[in-house]
């Protein structure tokens, strides 16, 4: 005669366990956004565009300027067509400095006027059709 066995295995994990356990699901489950959130996610859009791009290219030209004054004061090479190259790379990267502010304004600009009849909507509805301002 032979007898069956139940082979099952339960473990229960603590509290401080399955919280952890519900906010690992939380990050995969699909996400409802209230219009509160919804708000707060396009504000900050409209503030942080524009800066990787003008950061971007002030860091390449800030590096091409000094790789220019480098080969302009002959640290690095020698020779008269060294330094002109250096003149040229360091005049060139001068000119990225230079627009990168330029660059982050003319993103941020498109972004809000993009974004902002959005924003008021969502502003206005949220506080109840009053004025914000």
């Amino acid at each position: 005669m032979q007898m069956e066995q139940d082979t099952t295995f339960i473990y229960r994990y603590s509290a401080k366990e399955n919280k952890e356990i519900s906010e690992i699901r939380k990050k995969y489950l699909p996400q409802n956004e209230n219009k509160f959130e919804e708000l707060k996610r396009l504000d900050k859009i409209v503030q942080t565009a524009g800066k990787t791009e003008a950061l971007s290219l002030g860091i390449g030209g800030t590096m091409m300027l000094g790789l220019g004054m480098c080969l302009a004061m002959q640290i690095i090479g020698n020779g008269m067509a060294m330094m002109a190259i250096g003149v040229i790379l360091g005049l060139i990267g001068m000119m990225g400095i230079a627009a990168a502010y330029p660059l982050y304004r003319k993103i941020f600009k498109k972004t809000k006027e993009k974004y902002t009849p959005e924003i008021l909507m969502l502003a206005e509805e949220l506080s109840g059709g009053k004025s914000v301002q």
